[in-house]
């Protein structure tokens, strides 16, 4: 892919370079290196919740966060209602808070995944009556968005809402399926979006869903004409089925884009073993002994990995990808779609991800030279830029083109 057809990711500014005096620093080298990406580069945080909680040895926890670090810069963490508070007013909150502060300590930015969902609602919501539900659900939007304000600037706000009245997945119908079809679709959309925006005016919220038909158009519209703010659409792209392929990646993405929305792809993975048949529809109903990770499978994942990034990248709608899982163990339906094995070696897709995030997207540390002006242009991918001249170092955002001036190098005095 050629940086053409990605040059809305890249932008320049013209830098002018003073010294203390205010004075261009004319003829000098000032070296530019990158240190962060303005696109997020996202994978969920879950394994991190016991290394934040200090339950991981420290030589594992240590090698994980490496992995983990060096390639992705955005955390989803999970808020699943029942996991999260399996007791009525027990929550885990300093639990989660503390994963949540591990990864911001280390620059990442946090999101939280979901605020609402019919799966996983814990069991004792089933026995209240809806208007009771209703107000719980509220309530505990509310609580989470305030207690992690500081920390999670986005939320999926409700997750799957396109199955949400009519899921029967479940020995009983669950207390939120009871409360989307009785209150309808749009009424708790607008319940998740409104609590979560009236706690935390400033968080990103995505309406999220794994339906990619158009259905989902129809909600999203629907949503849109009620006077709901969506901060982000969210497109799910589990791809345990196989590789989606570039003309229909770019299908969904025009479809979507028309809502003149930013694309969040929440939930990607792509296998390394055997994909599972085609007439699965739900892709809980595959349970296999075993699903193991193959050396023709993770050279075919590390290809279609490449593809699928380029291909996303490629569409200007598209602000972040979320990679569900770096590591095969504990991997959603025990399916090889993490990027590391269960012996804890990288395979070929984690690798290939790193050299797009880390090389071919990314500045190496370029020495540059000041003209009579003092000014110098840095150029590169969309994000923050370190500039060291004479001993001192000062940091430029890259957002689009524009000019810039930053104090540099000694003064004269």
């Amino acid at each position: 892919m050629t940086a053409v057809q990605l040059g809305h990711r890249y932008g320049d500014v013209v830098v002018t370079v003073l010294d203390d005096d205010g004075q261009p620093l004319r003829d000098r080298e000032v070296t530019v290196e990158q240190r962060t990406h303005a696109f997020s580069f996202g994978n969920i945080g879950f394994d991190f919740v016991p290394v934040a909680n200090e339950e991981v040895p420290p030589e594992r926890a240590a090698r994980m966060a490496d992995l983990w670090l060096d390639v992705f810069n955005t955390a989803t963490l999970p808020f699943y209602w029942s996991d999260f508070e399996p007791l009525p007013g027990r929550p885990a909150t300093t639990r989660l808070r503390r994963a949540a502060q591990w990864f911001a300590a280390r620059g990442c930015r946090v999101k939280g995944h979901p605020l609402l969902w019919h799966t996983l609602a814990p069991d004792w919501l089933r026995e209240l009556p809806t208007a009771e539900v209703e107000a719980t659900v509220r309530a505990r939007i509310r609580r989470e968005v305030a207690d992690f304000a500081d920390v999670v600037r986005t939320w999926d706000a409700i997750n799957e809402s396109v199955i949400m009245p009519v899921f029967r997945n479940e020995p009983q119908r669950n207390a939120i399926t009871r409360l989307a079809r009785e209150r309808g679709r749009i009424a708790t959309v607008r319940l998740a979006f409104e609590e979560a925006r009236a706690t935390d005016p400033t968080a990103t919220l995505i309406l999220n869903d794994f339906d990619m038909s158009t259905a989902y158009e129809c909600l999203i519209e629907g949503v849109l004409e009620a006077g709901i703010r969506v901060d982000a659409l969210g497109l799910q792209s589990h791809m345990h089925q196989g590789y989606w392929g570039e003309e229909k990646t770019l299908e969904v993405l025009d479809r979507f884009s028309r809502y003149g929305l930013p694309i969040h792809m929440t939930e990607t993975t792509l296998v390394s073993g055997d994909v599972m048949p085609p007439e699965i529809d739900d892709l809980n109903d595959y349970q296999i002994p075993s699903w193991p990770s193959t050396p023709d499978g993770e050279q075919r994942q590390a290809d279609e990995i490449v593809r699928h990034y380029r291909t996303l990248l490629s569409h200007p709608s598209v602000q972040a990808i979320t990679y569900w899982g770096l590591f095969d163990e504990g991997a959603w339906l025990g399916a090889p779609a993490g990027l590391v094995r269960t012996d804890g070696t990288p395979k070929p897709g984690y690798d290939a991800l790193r050299r797009l995030v880390k090389q071919e997207w990314w500045l190496s540390p370029t020495t540059l030279r000041t003209d009579d002006a003092g000014r110098v242009t840095v150029r590169g991918f969309l994000g923050d830029y370190q500039l060291r001249c004479a001993g001192r170092t000062a940091t430029v955002a890259v957002t689009g083109h524009g000019e810039a001036t930053t104090t540099l190098g000694e003064g004269t005095r």
